[in-house]
């Protein structure tokens, strides 16, 4: 296994660079002392503060440029990709959550299928190094078969926002094909960490158990056959795309230079510990016990009762797997939390 470093030299854009995923990234090419052209509309799908918070961070650093727009606004990604002319394009832009597409679909469409339509066109009409897209775990929609592998069948979503996600995998390989765009897409498993989304279920929980009320879990109580998530940590997400940036993929007479990866923990945790370590995380955090009120409901529409990753295809390629221990990083993040929102 032979991979390139990070190339310090290269100018690289992120769409939805003060999301989760689009901020830890940037600061870490910021750090590493990239140039990094960072787009973001700023939507209120959360608190924008947070969001805000993301941004403070990271405009300290004078290789850092920020331009608050939409991805669907091809105007101003033509315009973009024509002034700072990026190397590298990581494509974290996108609306995110599933339960969310069942009640909005209108924003999946316009973010992720006519977003992601018109990065694909300003790569093809301003030619990069590579594309690095984020597709996510949800591509395998009710697959049985455990780890979810990259060449497994993907062609039955169970959301919206897998279909999306599919798409844009489709996508990337037609113009990568045709048009010679290195691509590469990250199929992300559960990610979680300081900093994250307040929709995820560990923030929402922790949210929910600091304003007194009890937290819903979609598993009808049943232990035995609880839901599994792949949940990875956001340092080994970064580590896993950082590691990517400057390896694109290599046209071949049989394939089009485009692979699809995916990046998970790779050992599926039950949702009952990953609660009770959150538990046990926060009381740390706070030196006094923390219980949840819980309540059990049936499975949501939409919801996929395991995930599970095989990251063999990424260790081959950049010699990675995620392996930070669910109590390491909730831990981190009760600490985050605990400080940021000054809770007692």
């Amino acid at each position: 296994m032979s991979y390139k470093e990070l190339n310090i030299n290269k100018t690289y854009l992120i769409t939805g660079a003060v999301g989760f995923i689009g901020y830890f990234l940037s600061r870490r090419l910021l750090d590493e002392g990239c140039r990094v052209i960072g787009i973001d509309n700023i939507n209120d799908y959360y608190d924008v503060n947070l969001k805000y918070a993301r941004l403070e961070n990271l405009k300290p650093f004078d290789n850092f440029t920020f331009i608050k727009g939409d991805i669907s606004d091809k105007d101003m990604v033509m315009g973009t990709f024509e002034e700072y002319k990026p190397d590298v394009v990581v494509n974290l832009a996108a609306q995110a959550g599933v339960r969310y597409s069942v009640e909005n679909p209108d924003a999946y469409i316009q973010s992720n299928i006519i977003g992601f339509y018109n990065i694909l066109e300003a790569c093809r009409r301003n030619p990069v190094e590579h594309l690095v897209y984020a597709s996510s775990s949800s591509v395998y929609g009710r697959n049985k078969k455990v780890p979810f592998e990259e060449t497994d069948f993907v062609d039955h979503p169970v959301s919206l926002y897998a279909a999306t996600k599919k798409s844009n995998e489709l996508m990337a390989h037609t113009y990568s094909y045709l048009y010679d765009i290195p691509a590469t897409g990250l199929r992300f498993f559960t990610v979680y960490g300081p900093m994250g989304r307040p929709d995820m279920a560990y923030f929402a929980f922790t949210d929910k158990y600091f304003r007194g009320e009890p937290i819903r879990i979609y598993n009808n109580g049943d232990f035995e056959h609880d839901l599994y998530r792949d949940f990875t940590y956001i340092d080994d997400i970064i580590e896993g795309i950082v590691r990517l940036l400057n390896n694109p993929p290599v046209k071949t007479d049989d394939s089009a230079a485009h692979k699809v990866y995916n990046i998970g923990n790779n050992k599926p945790e039950k949702l009952m510990n990953f609660i009770w370590a959150l538990e046990k995380a926060l009381s740390n955090a706070l030196g006094r016990k923390v219980e949840f009120d819980k309540v059990f409901e049936p499975i949501k529409p939409g919801d996929v009762p395991a995930t599970y990753a095989s990251t063999d295809l990424l260790q081959e390629a950049v010699g990675f797997k995620p392996d930070t221990p669910i109590e390491e990083g909730l831990q981190r993040f009760a600490n985050w939390y605990v400080e940021y929102y000054k809770v007692k």
